[in-house]
């Protein structure tokens, strides 16, 4: 026996109970408290309020699923491979959450986190739409100096605006969560025209980090939170696949239409 001990305030299991955040897991949780709201309250440890789980839910809904892309795909290959394993196919599917798909909203939530804490939050955040959009015009300014794209600002498909955006703005005004990282991002959206001579649309990953920001919600776990809405998703995927299967078409499709070319030899230079 050893005086070594492992303190943990999430899960624990006796004999006869099993408790969870201090609570009894049976009793007190199962049945009376909603899989998201019990996310937040593992994530933070602290049980969020009404207004809180909806802008929360309202985030994970938005970012479940968006049709066939590389997550979904591989997901679906992946089981076409290995039908044996449905958590390889959900984890190819999951680490595919990167840079381009999902991560923007770990990105987007840190971009903005890092330009406001640049502020005195008692003293300089801005009180109008006016100072809120000068912030934005001298933060875009930034980013196109330093040959840097902003975070969350642009979409390849939905160009003329992204549906998720304003409706989970106006969820998060509703609950009174409208904080500053969502009034930074809202702005970037009105005045990045005059800035880079085109207009973009902020997409749905970019105002999820935002208003995940906004939720206090710990910055290094936004992508998790982003796999987590994903997760759901990608069971969706497999169940449609299991109904009406098309990963082997889309394997067919490239392994029958390929062609073999000459070398290309890679170089330092290419």
């Amino acid at each position: 026996m050893t005086d070594q001990s492992y303190p943990t305030a999430l899960g624990a299991s006796s004999r006869d109970a099993i408790t969870l955040l201090g609570h009894d897991l049976a009793d007190d949780v199962m049945g009376r408290v909603g899989f998201g709201e019990l996310a937040f309250w593992l994530a933070t440890q602290r049980r969020p309020d009404p207004g809180e789980v909806r802008v929360f839910e309202a985030v994970l809904a938005a970012l479940a699923d968006h049709g066939f892309t590389p997550t979904a795909i591989v997901t679906r290959l992946t089981y076409l491979s290995a039908p044996d394993s449905i958590q390889g196919a959900l984890a190819a599917g999951l680490l595919g959450g990167g840079s381009r798909f999902l991560g923007v909203t770990e990105d987007t939530g840190r971009f903005l986190h890092d330009v406001l804490t640049g502020l005195d939050y008692s003293t300089e955040l801005p009180t109008d739409d006016a100072g809120w959009d000068a912030l934005a015009v001298a933060t875009v300014q930034a980013q196109r100096a330093a040959g840097r794209f902003v975070p969350g600002l642009g979409h390849h498909v939905h160009k003329d605006g992204d549906p998720r955006t304003p409706r989970l703005m106006q969820i998060a005004r509703e609950e009174g969560r409208f904080g500053p990282h969502l009034q930074l991002f809202a702005a970037i959206g009105r005045v990045h025209p005059q800035v880079l001579g085109k207009t973009l649309p902020l997409n749905g990953a970019g105002v999820c980090g935002a208003a995940l920001a906004d939720l206090g919600l710990p910055l290094p776990l936004l992508r998790g939170f982003a796999l987590l809405a994903r997760t759901a998703g990608l069971i969706g995927q497999l169940a449609e696949e299991l109904r009406h299967p098309v990963a082997n078409d889309i394997f067919l499709s490239v392994d029958l239409h390929n062609r073999s070319v000459p070398p290309d030899p890679w170089t330092p230079e290419s």
